[in-house]
């Protein structure tokens, strides 16, 4: 086993929160950094998902970096919404641009982090038996970095191609000729069956839920709006703040749909519909994520545009979500998603009525019918939120271990941090927007955060802070009550964990607004970081000596 390696701060996770936490710990604190990576590149979910027409639902010039306003001046983004190998190759120019993989290791998984008091320092060690110390640990793992891998019986049976979107082969796969089954429909699938679809010789899509799809309208960068957004740049930052999604351009609707008249709705829906995005559609009026008729227009119209875009009335059917409000589950962005099913070699299977009891030695077998394929994709999802940190035996010396503390479902302070864990911090964790916003805005205000509570604890002698029990507890609880008043805990969904077999039942995200999300952390940090506990440095510096 490699010496033992001490740092000042330990970052988990190249992705985006990891690269800003490194670049704002470098600069503003001077701290000796070390990040550690599995995989042998930057960019965290757009290193993994490399499946085909793997896309973000954000539009570019939102989706990216604000820290540098030379940055976003200098770099231009091809198309309206930016797909996986363009944000890929933004990820790597921002690492490069920074000098950041100077302190990246890569290929390097991290299996456990342990705390001591005695000593005020995180021990990481690797897969490989490698550890890392240092007083600060920055849990940068992501939300949606676990694939889950089902767990069909025969799974090693069948003798053809298997593939998951969360872990495609960075070469690429030629379905051109094959007979293609993909599971699942949710963002994945739906952004994968299309290409998958011009290539095979059949596609067989198994849906088990129907998911609102709403259509992108893509295409190439318009060169006016972009130089119209880029000439107010530093102003739509500051104003994406003020939003609910974290994504700027978007006025405050100002009544509930049931006071427009149905002809009004309509032209607005129809509007919306035509300028493509999701955002448009939750901000139509000011009650469709809390009021379940409101949201009934909603689901309404999009069900008769799939009715008018599919042409066999049996599948257009199967494709209208019917088990959840519009919204509740993650919205989907789609380029000719609904119009694949009208092709003669595309067939949908309702998985739900007949599920798929396991895979063969030729292809998988439903309740049935049973199916010859040569390929299997697997789009279905991640173990999201929880799961890249409950992959990691955290504990601390005195036998507290965060798998245990979460076992009935995530705790945490403002999704920063956790009871228990000291100098422990989570880059957008369970119980922030995350998820529910721009994530590369959320990510920043995360690191600023940490960034100015450590610049806080070096001013005042502080070795380390952790939130109180009552607090996190608070904390867990403004969070539930808050998607109590909303529509969200309908939807069986993976903000709720539903996804993943025995997994609590916990809806995880923060719904109450990247505005009103902001506005609490400034407020505890204001108050001498109310709800925090922090144990006096007693000669002890915080930003130890980076030296073997």
């Amino acid at each position: 086993m490699d010496a033992v390696k001490r740092f000042d701060a330990l970052v988990v996770g190249a992705g985006v929160g990891g690269l800003y936490a490194l670049y704002r710990l470098r600069e503003k604190l001077g701290l000796n950094v070390q990040v550690l990576e599995a995989g042998d590149g930057v960019g965290g979910t757009w290193y993994w998902n490399r499946y085909p027409g793997c896309r973000c639902d954000v539009e570019s010039l939102e989706y990216s970096f604000s820290f540098d306003p030379e940055l976003e001046q200098e770099w231009s983004w091809p198309e309206r919404y930016g797909n996986q190998p363009e944000i890929l190759q933004y990820v790597n120019h921002v690492a490069d641009r920074f000098d950041l993989r100077r302190d990246i290791q890569f290929e390097t998984r991290v299996a456990g982090a342990t705390f001591d008091r005695k000593s005020n320092l995180w021990s990481l060690t690797t897969e490989a038996g490698e550890v890392f110390i240092a007083p600060i640990c920055i849990m940068a793992t992501g939300n949606l970095s676990v694939p889950r891998v089902p767990d069909f019986p025969g799974l090693d049976d069948f003798e053809g191609e298997t593939y998951h979107t969360g872990l495609w082969p960075h070469e690429g796969v030629d379905f051109t000729g094959k007979h293609v089954a993909v599971i699942g429909t949710g963002s994945s699938g739906v952004q994968s069956i299309p290409i998958i679809a011009a290539q095979a010789e059949t596609l067989t899509v198994f849906q088990r839920t129907a998911n609102y799809i709403l259509p992108a309208e893509n295409g190439p960068q318009d060169p006016e709006v972009e130089a119209r957004h880029k000439a107010t740049y530093r102003e739509r930052r500051k104003a994406a703040y003020d939003t609910p999604f974290g994504i700027s351009g978007y006025p405050y609707p100002t009544k509930s749909a049931l006071e427009a008249t149905p002809e009004e709705r309509e032209a607005l829906y129809e509007e919306t519909w035509a300028a493509g995005g999701q955002i448009g559609f939750l901000f139509a009026y000011t009650d469709i994520l809390t009021n379940d008729e409101s949201n009934k227009t909603v689901r309404d119209f999009v069900h008769e545009k799939i009715r008018g875009i599919v042409k066999d009335g049996h599948v257009a059917e199967l494709l209208c979500p019917n088990d959840h409000p519009i919204g509740t589950k993650r919205l989907v962005l789609d380029t000719g998603y609904f119009e694949t099913f009208n092709k003669q070699h595309v067939h949908l299977v309702n998985a739900r009525k007949a599920p798929i009891e396991a895979l063969t030695k030729t292809g998988l077998r439903t309740t049935e019918a049973e199916y010859s394929f040569d390929a299997i994709v697997f789009a279905t999802g991640f173990d999201a939120m929880t799961g890249a940190l409950k992959e990691i035996d955290v504990r601390t010396t005195e036998g507290r271990s965060l798998t245990e503390d979460w076992a009935a479902g995530p705790y945490t302070m403002l999704g920063i941090m956790c009871a228990g864990f000291p100098n422990m911090f989570m880059i957008t964790g369970p119980g922030s927007p995350g998820v529910k916003s721009q994530m590369i805005l959320s990510c920043e205000q995360h690191v600023d955060w940490i960034v100015d509570c450590l610049a806080h604890m070096r001013e005042s002698g502080q070795a380390a802070i952790e939130p109180t029990e009552a607090s996190q507890h608070d904390w867990t609880m403004h969070v539930k009550d808050v998607a109590d008043t909303t529509l969200y805990p309908k939807a069986a969904s993976w903000y709720m964990g539903a996804n993943i077999p025995g997994k609590p039942r916990v809806f995880m995200p923060y719904v109450g607004g990247v505005n009103r999300y902001k506005a609490k952390c400034e407020e505890v940090a204001a108050k001498g970081y109310e709800g925090f506990t922090f144990t006096a440095a007693e000669g002890r510096e915080l930003a130890m000596a980076g030296e073997d």
